[in-house]
């Protein structure tokens, strides 16, 4: 009887404390959609500058896995290299995540339709698409065709009845204005090839994924979220890798491509995707999508660094539209 009354003292403050983040999160959303804000010194203000990094740490990480996607190109087909990946982030997040995930297996099957269609949309079709358009386009172009997604971003968050803000709208174009050059070597017209493309596709894809966490339940837990959406995803692939095994047969497994499969899959899916989430619960989709424009300059300064890509003064120029645009857009 004892232990019935524990348990029950336990999921009571559980629940009580749930009811509290949810209420807090609310009370600064209504802030920030009236122009607001909370005071710069409070819970709040605290939670704007853990969400930056937050969010700032997952495009850092991301940037990284497109220099690891473009190297597996070629010696590791694309389906293989994903459903790898997820199964690779499963093991890594299962000893952190499987606890919580057990606990709140009623609310996964409650929730299990909205986690099925963020699935679809953040790990098994966002990931495939960057996979399938790094056989055909340079690691530089899929960074920076994929910072067009916060502008996809920006227009859910709208439609969703969020206001920008005048400060934070002109920050998103400026910044896409430098993204615009960067991607066309400093003029507005630029080609397009398959991979392009398909990156494009896969910026839509992310953007709706990143949209979606907004309506993410409060009671269901990150980690839980997390090692579900991992699960289901590998799932979803299991059909396509099996056909590719027919069709294309296994990869030979090296030093470089498992090293770089363990780096898409423990800290690109696992920590980044943790990373993000957290993001958009602290400070929303369109203001983490104005740091997502980070990208390009981060992938210009890997590949600078790695891989010795000349950096002239056109994009440093573009590199700076970009900087400035981010430090406005993502000010409280």
């Amino acid at each position: 009887m004892a232990v019935t009354d524990r348990a029950r003292t336990v999921s009571q403050a559980e629940q009580a404390e749930q009811a509290e983040q949810a209420e807090q999160a609310e009370q600064i959303e209504q802030a920030e959609q009236s122009g607001t804000g909370p005071a710069p010194g409070g819970k709040a203000g605290a939670g704007l500058g853990a969400g930056l990094l937050l969010a700032l740490l997952a495009t850092v990480v991301w940037s990284g896995s497109f220099v690891a996607t473009r190297g597996m190109a070629g010696t590791v087909p694309p389906v293989q290299a994903v459903f790898w990946r997820w199964i690779i982030a499963l093991v890594a997040v299962a000893p952190f995540a499987a606890r919580q995930a057990w606990h709140q297996r009623a609310l996964i099957r409650r929730h299990f339709r909205y986690i099925a269609v963020a699935t679809l949309f953040g790990v098994t079709l966002y990931n495939t698409l960057v996979h399938q358009a790094g056989l055909t386009t340079s690691a530089s172009n899929m960074g920076m065709i994929m910072a067009a997604s916060p502008v996809i971003m920006a227009l859910y968050a709208r439609l969703g009845g969020e206001r920008l803000g005048a400060r934070r709208t002109f920050g998103m174009l400026l910044a896409a204005f430098g993204v615009l050059l960067l991607v066309g070597d400093g003029s507005i017209g630029f080609h397009f090839g398959a991979g392009d493309l398909w990156m494009f596709a896969a910026a839509l894809s992310f953007a709706t994924y990143s949209a979606l966490l907004k309506r993410k339940p409060a009671e269901l837990g990150g980690l839980a979220f997390l090692i579900t959406t991992f699960a289901l995803g590998a799932l979803m692939l299991a059909p396509a890798y099996a056909v590719s095994l027919a069709v294309q047969g296994g990869f030979r497994a090296t030093t470089g491509s498992v090293g770089m499969l363990l780096y898409v899959g423990v800290l690109s899916s696992a920590v980044a995707f943790f990373a993000w989430n957290k993001a958009i619960s602290l400070i929303g989709a369109a203001r983490a999508g104005v740091v997502y424009y980070l990208q390009p300059v981060c992938v210009a300064g890997l590949g600078f660094l790695l891989l010795g890509e000349h950096t002239g003064p056109a994009q440093l120029l573009c590199m700076a539209l970009i900087l400035g645009g981010v430090g406005l857009g993502a000010r409280r």
